[in-house]
């Protein structure tokens, strides 16, 4: 079974085509399909199309929001519902072509975990495009997962892979990252990438800036996420030297001072060093600090979840001379003699 997460806000005219469409893929290829609609809180009546396509196909399930939670929320919804081994997840504006799923499919048969899509073509405003790219170039280079399009929704993982990775805020983008951090294995597929028919894009300016914001996470995430402290504990023990260093050399100055009043030096109160080493003092003493309750935090997070992947295991041998039989009579207890 192929599940496909689609998460919708307010695309009322493109669902029945995006059904239609999948519909076709799944005749053509003879695929069990388990379509997962995802209303993240649409107030047009993208609800009530998807209430009619989940009665008239039993292979469409719907979810509706309260409100609008956030894509990242849509997917781990979809993602915790879904039956199927693989799972596809795709935008519901049509831009994404459900004709391009056989091919990932395929591509996952190449011993990936994921499949992320690359729109090479894109047929979006240039301001769009080129924003995108700068950010897909520092994510590749910050994080080692070199990928040309880590914002594109056409994907395919597999299940496993969300029963070790959390999504929350808008970490949507960047699951073959983490995924890759728990020791994935992430591929790359040029897709189609189709003009908008329908409705307007969803993303902003502030995509931007939530997007590099997000970069630093992950990064913190993959690259310190089980030692904090080799981070903090670095930045911050290198701002208390350079701290104790300037406090030492104002000491001497002021030994100086005391030693030869005749030199003219300024007042000790009045070097601006004085400022810069007690702030790198108490600069340096609280990143250490933050870095210790981190550390008491991952300890006992550890604790509660496992921080490593396991591809697989052998089964132990089953060695019957290793261990006595359950059903044999035990060699002190006494053997009951008929006459």
């Amino acid at each position: 079974m192929l599940s496909i997460v689609i998460p919708v806000f307010n695309e009322e005219e493109s669902l029945e085509a995006l059904h239609q469409e999948l519909d076709e893929v799944a005749r053509e290829n003879n695929y069990e399909l388990d379509v997962i609609l995802v209303d993240d809180g649409s107030s047009d009546d993208s609800w009530a199309v998807i209430e009619r396509l989940a009665e008239s196909d039993g292979r469409v399930r719907g979810i509706r929001f309260r409100r609008n939670f956030g894509k990242a929320a849509a997917l781990n919804a979809g993602f915790a519902q879904a039956r199927g081994e693989l799972i596809m997840t795709l935008d519901a504006d049509l831009q994404d072509d459900p004709h391009e799923i056989p091919r990932f499919l395929a591509e996952m048969e190449n011993d990936l975990d994921v499949v992320s899509g690359w729109k090479k073509v894109r047929h979006d405003p240039w301001h769009k495009v080129g924003p995108s790219r700068v950010f897909n170039w520092m994510v590749s280079r910050l994080t080692g997962v070199v990928l040309h399009d880590h914002n594109c929704g056409m994907k395919c993982y597999r299940r496993e892979i969300f029963d070790e990775v959390r999504l929350y805020g808008e970490l949507h983008r960047f699951v073959p990252v983490l995924a890759a951090a728990k020791g994935f294995r992430v591929g790359e597929l040029v897709i189609t990438h189709r003009a908008r028919k329908f409705g307007r894009s969803k993303y902003g300016v502030t995509r931007i800036v939530k997007g590099f914001l997000d970069l630093l996470t992950v990064k913190f995430l993959t690259g310190f996420g089980q030692r904090p402290q080799h981070v903090l504990g670095t930045v911050g023990l290198g701002a208390f030297l350079l701290g104790g260093l300037g406090m030492t050399y104002l000491a001497g100055y002021w030994l100086v001072s005391q030693l030869a009043p005749g030199l003219e030096l300024l007042p000790l109160h009045q070097r601006p060093a004085v400022i810069y080493s007690v702030g790198l003092l108490l600069l340096g003493g609280q990143l250490m600090s933050v870095g210790f309750l981190a550390e008491l935090m991952i300890a006992y997070q550890n604790h509660e979840h496992k921080t490593y992947s396991i591809s697989e295991t052998t089964a132990p041998a089953d060695d019957d001379t290793s261990r006595p039989d359950a059903n044999a009579p035990d060699a002190d207890t006494p053997k009951d003699h008929d006459a």
